[in-house]
C-alpha cells in the first residue's frame, strides 16, 4: 500500500488570517485521519506563516500515534532541536531559500553532505525516520544513500506542471530515480503539486511508499464541499 500523508499547512494559513483559532488544526487532524489517510505532514518555516512552532506539539497530541507524523523542515539547528523535542515519526529535511513561496529543489549533497550526515545521525539516534527532499540526479541519490537517510522524497513539481511530451520526460526521470533509490534500499516518497489529474502515473514508481499532498488536495476539498455548505446555509435562511 502507498501511504498518503496530508499536508495541513494551508489550513494553518487560513487560520492565521484571524485571531479566533478557526479552522482549528486539531479538528483538521481528526477529520483527515477519519477519512483514512496514513499520515499528517506539517512544514514549519522561520516566519511561521502557516504552521506555528506551537502547533507541532498540538498536532502530535491529536495524532496520538494513530498515523505517521511527518515534520518537514530546513536542517537549521533551530528546527532540528524542535524535531528532537517533538519526536515525530519522520523528519523530511528540505532546503529553503530566502523569500521562497514553496520548496522548489532538492539538496545539493556535493555541498551539503557533511551537514546533512550530521543531522541525519542526530535524528536517527532519537528514533526518528529521516527523508531528504531530492531531485532526480543519479549522483545525488547515491550521495543521499551515503548520508544514512532512510528515504528520499522526490520533487514532483516539474512533472506535475508539465504536459504532453514534457510530462513524459519528467516522469521518466522520476522513474529512473525511484528505481535507483529502491535498488539502494531507500524508501521512495514523492511530493509537490500532485493532484487527482497527475497522480495516476506516480503510483507506478518503483518502491513508492508515500506521497505527501497539501495545497491542491485542500483546494479540491474546498470546491467539492462548498456547494453542500451553501445549500445548508440557504436552507436555514429560507426553509
Amino acid at each position: 500500500m502507498i501511504n498518503l500523508s496530508v499536508n495541513i499547512n494551508k489550513i494553518a494559513s487560513l487560520r492565521n488570517t484571524r485571531d479566533i483559532n478557526v479552522p482549528d488544526l486539531g479538528d483538521a487532524v481528526e477529520l483527515v485521519i477519519a477519512a483514512g489517510c496514513q499520515g499528517i505532514t506539517v512544514h514549519p518555516r522561520i516566519d511561521q506563516r502557516h504552521i506555528r512552532f506551537s502547533d507541532l506539539q498540538v498536532v502530535k497530541a491529536h495524532i496520538n500515534g494513530r498515523v505517521e507524523y511527518n515534520i518537514e523542515c530546513d536542517p537549521h539547528e533551530l528546527f532540528i532541536n524542535m524535531v528532537l523535542e517533538v519526536k515525530p515519526t519522520q523528519c523530511t529535511l528540505v532546503p529553503t531559500k530566502p523569500n521562497e513561496i514553496t520548496s522548489s529543489e532538492g539538496f545539493d549533497l556535493k555541498v551539503d553532505y557533511e551537514d546533512i550526515c550530521k543531522k541525519v545521525k542526530l535524528l536517527k539516534a532519537a528514533g526518528i525516520r529521516t527523508s531528504l527532499f531530492s531531485g532526480t540526479e543519479i549522483d545525488q541519490i547515491r550521495l543521499a544513500k551515503e548520508t544514512g537517510t532512510d528515504a528520499i522524497e522526490l520533487y514532483t513539481g516539474p512533472y506535475a506542471m508539465a504536459t504532453g511530451d514534457r510530462r513524459k520526460h519528467y516522469y521518466e526521470q522520476l522513474y529512473a530515480a525511484a528505481a535507483l533509490a529502491h535498488q539502494l534500499g531507500l524508501r521512495v516518497h514523492c511530493g509537490h503539486d500532485l493532484t487527482l489529474d497527475n497522480l495516476g502515473l506516480i503510483r507506478n514508481l518503483p518502491g513508492l511508499a508515500e506521497v505527501s499532498i497539501g495545497h491542491h488536495l485542500i483546494v479540491q476539498a474546498m470546491f467539492q464541499g462548498l456547494p453542500g455548505i451553501i445549500h445548508q446555509h440557504l436552507s436555514i435562511l429560507n426553509d
